[in-house]
């Protein structure tokens, strides 16, 4: 029953950050949705320290071991626009292969640049033990 109260209060947690996101899309006219927002806010409030991860990560992570089942809907309401797939089709893919390789190479470049920080601190520390 503990757990099952710990997880509710988390998921209320992350209920209330994207709220706040959607809020602030709306009242400053964002051209951000609000759910992205809710995430950078979510980031920046983990980054901080002001949530620590082990406020949410009984909620975070079922939602993501579940998260296939969240793009079912998304997936029958694409089903309904075939006309719009048929005459834009080559468009859409267009857009969905180069925004996965600029998503690709940031990932990339991110990994390589946290990779290559710990390996400089790592020989420094070396170089001080001595």
């Amino acid at each position: 029953m503990k757990k099952v109260w710990k997880f509710t209060v988390q998921v209320f947690i992350l209920i209330v950050i994207y709220q706040i996101g959607n809020w602030m899309a709306r009242i400053f006219h964002l051209p951000i949705p609000g759910n992205v927002i809710g995430i950078i806010l979510l980031f920046m409030l983990l980054w901080l320290k002001v949530i620590k991860l082990e406020q949410i990560d009984l909620a975070s992570g079922g939602l993501l071991k579940h998260l296939g089942f969240f793009f079912i809907p998304i997936s029958v309401g694409l089903m309904t626009l075939g006309d719009i797939f048929i005459t834009k089709g080559l468009s859409f893919f267009f857009v969905l292969i180069v925004s996965a390789f600029i998503g690709l190479f940031f990932a990339g470049k991110v990994t390589q640049t946290v990779m290559m920080k710990n390996e400089k601190e790592k020989v420094n520390y070396h170089d001080h033990a001595l």
